[in-house]
């Protein structure tokens, strides 16, 4: 049983990347961390360099498009916890959980967390 309504699942897959970013950049920014980081960490999941993440910026690319043409890192699913009132392990759908993913990662650096401990390796 999911933990995520269809509702929910279909508004996170509508929902641009390009709407979401600048958010990031606040959140980090606010904590004291930089773009730079938030870059390193968006690359450690998607394996999109800046060149690569621009250009889905511009295509204005809904989460769904983002993260089909993610190459998810192989250690993803070390990443665990609640974020946005969810346990990410719990959550079925694969695209909203890769969301969560990605939410999870800019909060822990928000948050001051080490980047070698953000970077999960398994």
């Amino acid at each position: 049983m999911s933990i995520t309504t269809p509702e929910h699942d279909a508004r996170v897959a509508k929902l641009t990347f390009a709407s979401v970013y600048p958010h990031y950049i606040t959140k980090v920014e606010k904590k004291g961390r930089t773009i730079e980081e938030l870059h390193q960490v968006i690359e450690w999941l998607t394996g999109f360099d800046n060149k690569k993440r621009q250009e889905l910026i511009e295509k204005k690319v809904t989460f769904k498009t983002f993260f089909e043409k993610a190459k998810l890192n192989p250690n993803a699913h070390l990443i665990k916890g609640v974020i946005c009132g969810y346990r990410i392990e719990n959550i079925d759908t694969q695209l909203t959980r890769e969301v969560r993913y990605l939410d999870k990662l800019v909060d822990e650096l928000a948050k001051g967390r080490k980047m070698e401990k953000i970077l999960r390796s398994a």
